[in-house]
Parts: structure tokens; C-alpha cells; sequence
């Protein structure tokens, strides 16, 4: 079987792994040149977390984020590479004037998992002793064990890698025009393929309704003085902060998200929020160095849950919004199975049994 995928961000290059490993024939089809990368996950933090994302995310989101938790070790163990996968869970906090939003956190968190916690409440002994870098700056706290994170950067790295060496063709700086069933339409060439999968995100609006863009900005830090292991997540008036910590002291502060399809330069205002933020987190940020700013877009539809469209010889992947990395092993996955046996598909619900191309038409 032959697939043309359209698109090599994150679900594209999945994709394209887990039919490599099936016995297929690969042709990969990007339009950023080589050494570029303006793919939403190199803006990505590489959080792994589905319990935090309970909080405003369906439970669709919660069962394939949970899955996909499961598969990133397997994962890289089948490429052979560190991807920077780290285990040791979230610790969520806030500071006075924000409590209220912690415990409506807590208490959305107990509400909708019910059974069995999967977070223990922390004092101020707790919270010193699983992260001393937070001794003596709040009260209280939740502690996430079960979430992880890992390096987006390291990821792409790897699969790029494994797609090349497996034998994918690779087509760089190749814009996709039109991607139908069994067809792909690049620079005025129509590829033929049995099955064509479009993982254009964005790039793919016009083929897919109701599809919109949510920026993200992120900053990259080099702090010394600041030692923190869990990643953590400060309740803000505005959004959620997170921090993620990288190798070497390094961290990336995030939280940004807002509706617009405008990919230019970090704002002066989110850049303010952010660093005032992790500095009031932690001090030791104040000699921090910024060593990299970056916005993206994310796509995402009117509820923020992924779709896979489909008809004979094509599927189209859209939708994973802000969840990239916690929801793409597991879609690749439900994808992969349904082209097997579409009767025994996991997530029945992801599907949609026509083309958005008909939808239009209709």
C-alpha cells in the first residue's frame, strides 16, 4: 500500500512511522524548506497531561491523552532515541490572591473523576519536600503524579530521522494544493496513492469546515539559580501558566491563548505576563536569560476536540488545538487500526464517514 501524507508536523510524522512499521510505502509532502521549522510543535512545551486538562477539556481528550501517556516510552523505544521523557508529574499552585481559582480547579478535577484520585493535596511540609525549590512560597498545592512531559524539539528531531533512514520520500518545500481520495495535488502534480492523509493542520482550511486558528507564544529560559524537577502550573487571572523544565536549567513558560490566526513576534504584553509570572514563582528567575521567544497558530474547531474525516483513500487528521503531543500517538494509533478493521476502532467517535469536501458541496 502506497500513502501520500500531506503535511510533516507532529501527526503527519506519526503517521507516517506507524504505516512505515505496517509494511507501507511512504511519500511525505512539506512545505517548509529544509532546515525550517514553522510547524506548530516546535512552539509546543511537550506537556503530557490529562488529568490538568480535565479541567477544561471533554473526556474524550482525558481517554486519548491517557493513551498516548502509554505509548510515548514505546515510542521511543522504536526510534531509539531520548526524547527527554520525563515522569515525575505536575504540581499545580497559586498564590493568595488566586486561591479560589485553585480550589475551583480541585474541585472540577474531583467532579469530573470521581473513584480513585489520581492527585494528592500537598500542605506546605508536603510541597517543600516533593519540590524544595517552593519551600516557603505558598501554602498549598496539588501534585499530579502520573503526568510527564518531554522535548517536542528532540521529538521531531527523532522521527525525521527514522522516516528518512526507513526509506519515506521525503518532498521539502513542496506546498499541497489538493488532497482528494487516493490523490495528491503538489506544484501542479497529482501523486497517486491508495491512500492519501491529510495532516495539514491550518494549511488545510479550505478543505475543512468550521476549522479555526488559536496562537500560542511561549519563551525559553536558561536560569542557574533555579532548580526546579516537576513541571508546574500557576493559576493566573488570565489562563493557566505553565513551566516546563528542560536540561541544563533550561525552562519553557507558556499559557498564552488566544483566538487569532496571527503567527508574528511574541506581544509585549504576553511577554510581560509571562515573565512577571515565573518570576513570581520563583526569584532566582530575575537573572534568568530569554533565549528564545516563538508564536504559533494551532487548529482547532468549535469545541476544541480533534475530528478524523474520511472516504475511500482519504482521511483527514485536524483539529488537536493546544493537545498536540498529549492526543497525536494515540490518533495515529485509532487511524492506523481503523484502516485495518474500522468496526473495532477505539474512538468510534473521532470519526466522521464523509469527506468536509462533501459537506461543502452539500
Amino acid at each position: 500500500m502506497h500513502a501520500a501524507i500531506a503535511g510533516a508536523g507532529l501527526i503527519g510524522r506519526l503517521m507516517a512511522w506507524r504505516l512505515l512499521r505496517a509494511g507501507w510505502r511512504v511519500s511525505l509532502f512539506e512545505r517548509d524548506p529544509e532546515g525550517t521549522d514553522s510547524a506548530a510543535a516546535y512552539t509546543a512545551a511537550g506537556m503530557l497531561a490529562p488529568w490538568a486538562e480535565v479541567e477544561s477539556a471533554e473526556a474524550l481528550v482525558h481517554r486519548l491523552g491517557l493513551r498516548s501517556l502509554a505509548l510515548w516510552p514505546v515510542l521511543a523505544a522504536e526510534l531509539g532515541a531520548d526524547l527527554d521523557l520525563h515522569a515525575r508529574g505536575t504540581v499545580v499552585v497559586a498564590h493568595a490572591g488566586d486561591r479560589a481559582d485553585y480550589r475551583r480547579f480541585a474541585g472540577t478535577l474531583a467532579a469530573k473523576l470521581p473513584g480513585p484520585q489520581h492527585w494528592r493535596t500537598l500542605d506546605a511540609a508536603a510541597l517543600c519536600a516533593l519540590e524544595p525549590e517552593l519551600a516557603g512560597r505558598f501554602q498549598e498545592g496539588l501534585h499530579l503524579p502520573g503526568e510527564a512531559w518531554l522535548n517536542p524539539l528532540a521529538v521531531m528531531a527523532a522521527l525525521g530521522e527514522a522516516l528518512r533512514s526507513g526509506g519515506v520520500r521525503w518532498h521539502r518545500g513542496a506546498a499541497v494544493d489538493a488532497v482528494g481520495p487516493g490523490y495528491l495535488v503538489s506544484g501542479g502534480t497529482r501523486h497517486r496513492c491508495d491512500w492519501a492523509f491529510d495532516c495539514r493542520g491550518l494549511g488545510a482550511r479550505a478543505d475543512v469546515p468550521r476549522l479555526r486558528g488559536v496562537r500560542g507564544e511561549v519563551i525559553w529560559l536558561h536560569a542557574p539559580a533555579v532548580k526546579l524537577r516537576h513541571v508546574v502550573r500557576l493559576m493566573h487571572p488570565r489562563y493557566r501558566l505553565y513551566l516546563v523544565p528542560r536540561r541544563d536549567h533550561g525552562f519553557v513558560i507558556g499559557a498564552t491563548q488566544i483566538e487569532s490566526d496571527d503567527t508574528g513576534p511574541i506581544t509585549v504584553r504576553s511577554s510581560l505576563e509571562l515573565l512577571s509570572a515565573v518570576y513570581s514563582l520563583h526569584d532566582g528567575f530575575a537573572e534568568a536569560r530569554v533565549i528564545e521567544t516563538r508564536a504559533n497558530c494551532r487548529p482547532a474547531f468549535d469545541d476544541n476536540l480533534p475530528r478524523v474525516f474520511t472516504a475511500p483513500g482519504l482521511v483527514r487528521i485536524n483539529g488537536l488545538f493546544r493537545h498536540g503531543f498529549l492526543l497525536a500517538p494515540a490518533l495515529a494509533e485509532a487511524v492506523a487500526d481503523w484502516l485495518v478493521e474500522p468496526a473495532t476502532s477505539p474512538c468510534p467517535e473521532l470519526f466522521a464517514p464523509e469527506s468536509p469536501v462533501m459537506e461543502l458541496q452539500s
